[in-house]
């Protein structure tokens, strides 16, 4: 891949909505999911940042999963 051209990046909404939960109870609060869906609202966030939402999340992170998941086979099956 070019260092010049920035990969593109994505970003599961659902993710977004999470560590802002998370934030507000550290800060003491207590937030509930209210009638309406706050993935809509976490993706337009995202959208806004110029990152795109994506349900299966960032990119990223899946490749180092699978990476992470063909080392443990190799490790616990050997080279196959």
């Amino acid at each position: 891949m070019d260092d010049d051209i920035p990969a593109v990046e994505t970003y599961n909404p659902w993710t977004v909505v999470n560590t802002v939960f998370h934030q507000l109870v550290d800060a003491g609060l207590h937030p509930v999911l209210g009638t309406g869906d706050p993935g809509e609202a976490a993706a337009a966030l995202l959208v806004a940042l110029g990152i795109r939402p994506s349900i299966q999340g960032d990119a990223r992170t899946s490749d180092d999963t699978r990476a992470e998941l063909a080392e443990l086979r190799r490790a616990a099956f050997g080279d196959s």
